[in-house]
């Protein structure tokens, strides 16, 4: 790597964001394999903080040809370092090569001189690395889970009794579990994106409630925010969308849940002719595995016996993304995990009413029937008629489509939660979102 990509004569103080796993990019391939929301969070909240006045590296694995630097603008760059080879690692198993990362991360910085003021990391992997950088270089070390692997551990098992040596065996938790309690110990700051991970964090994972702060993840208000119905009108017929359009969209993995969202569908088919459901999963590209479950979901779309309303859409680019929110008349987060779900606060900045999961933080959030309504995704029949309400209802639709906007303006802005990631390393009081929706909420007014 050489001397001039990673020398920086400015003046501003610099942060080191690690985030190993994944292709984090300038201009990432969401949809590739472990490539998705945590990205676009990191990136995000990057650009955010160096408008605060910082300059952030973010730092991450090199793998498949990918350059040693990318510069997101003129005070964000990523780093990459190599370890464990040049293919692709699963997150799961990517701590195993992290020794050899950190070794070469250390001698990197050292080589250029380079001075952080705090570690930011993400997700468990990411954080092992982050430790070893914070107590190498004698800097602060904040970290941000992202998910939790006892939360997804019960979860998992709960749903799926009896499977629990093949999770162990994929997800390798009890390895992840030991790691997360020893990390999030250690480190200065856990930042929990959720009310329940806060709670998860101080009450089973024994960590002191001062070491935790909740700070949820945010959207890009520049682009996320409703339009007039003229120029709804003019998105629907571009992107060629008839009746009344049900959106859902993510990484094609099975914890995304389409193919509990493609059985409720049904039962929406059933009592709304007009309903059409337009299912937009995966990346460009998609791999063996990507491209098995997508044909077992066009199986289970065509056992419905309303194949011709499910729409299997390609890939939706970053640039087009906010205007499928704008010309869905209902979006739904599916997940069957889901710890947040930044694209359900990004369908609700659009204007878009939206559904959400109860497997996950997201909902406790909001007032149910005013900012989003919610569901069980493993229940059929609710998750069918939450979606069935909006359409039947008009003036439901229209209080989700108000407040929902509403809300993700007054809680879920990036500059805001750069702020209070900000805040949270100089102890600076600032206004931040609590626990649940009793305090989340803003007052009643008439008309709502």
């Amino acid at each position: 790597m050489t001397t001039s990509l990673l020398n920086s004569d400015s003046p501003l103080p610099r942060i080191a964001m690690v985030s190993t796993h994944g292709y984090v990019a300038a201009n990432p391939p969401l949809g590739a394999a472990d490539t998705g929301g945590q990205v676009v969070y990191v990136l995000e909240l990057a650009k955010k903080v160096a408008q605060l006045g910082y300059e952030v590296d973010i730092w991450t694995r090199r793998f498949a040809d990918q350059p040693e630097t990318d510069f997101v603008d003129e005070r964000v760059r990523v780093i990459r370092v190599p370890c464990g080879g040049p293919d692709f690692i699963p997150k799961e198993y990517l701590h195993e090569a992290l020794p050899e990362w950190c070794v070469h991360a250390l001698r990197l910085i050292k080589q250029h001189r380079l001075s952080y003021t705090l570690v930011n990391s993400h997700y468990w992997d990411a954080g092992l690395a982050g430790q070893t950088l914070s107590e190498a270089l004698r800097i602060p070390h904040l970290h941000t889970p992202h998910s939790l692997g006892l939360w997804k551990q019960r979860q998992m098992e709960h749903d799926y009794p009896g499977d629990g040596e093949k999770f162990e065996r994929h997800y390798n938790f009890t390895r992840r579990i030991n790691e997360e309690r020893r990390l999030y110990e250690n480190c200065a700051l856990v930042i929990a994106t959720t009310p329940p991970q806060l709670d998860l964090i101080t009450q089973d994972y024994g960590i002191p409630a001062e070491k935790v702060r909740m700070i949820p993840p945010g959207y890009d208000d520049t682009r996320f925010y409703p339009v007039g119905e003229a120029s709804r009108a003019a998105l629907r017929r571009r992107l060629g969308f008839k009746g009344k359009v049900v959106l859902a969209l993510g990484r094609l993995a099975r914890n995304k849940g389409y193919d509990l969202l493609i059985e409720a569908f049904a039962l929406v088919a059933q009592r709304q002719p007009e309903a059409v459901l337009h299912l937009a999963a995966g990346g460009e590209q998609s791999n063996p595995q990507e491209a098995a479950l997508l044909a077992e979901l066009r199986e289970r779309a065509d056992a419905t016996g309303y194949a011709d309303r499910i729409h299997f859409g390609s890939f939706i680019s970053e640039a087009d993304l906010p205007d499928y929110y704008r010309a869905a008349d209902l979006f739904v987060l599916c997940s069957r995990y889901e710890p947040f779900g930044m694209t359900a606060i990004e369908a609700m900045a659009s204007g878009t009413p939206t559904i959400v999961t109860v497997h996950g933080g997201l909902y406790r959030a909001l007032s149910f029937g005013r900012h989003a309504l919610y569901a069980d995704p493993f229940d059929r029949e609710d998750l069918g008629m939450m979606m069935a309400k909006v359409f039947r209802h008009p003036r439901l639709a229209a209080r989700l489509a108000r407040m929902g906007a509403h809300k993700a303006r007054s809680l879920f802005t990036w500059t805001g939660i750069a702020q209070q990631l900000i805040a949270a390393v100089d102890h600076t009081p600032v206004a931040a979102v609590t626990l649940d929706d009793k305090e989340w909420d803003e007052p009643w007014t008439d008309g709502d």
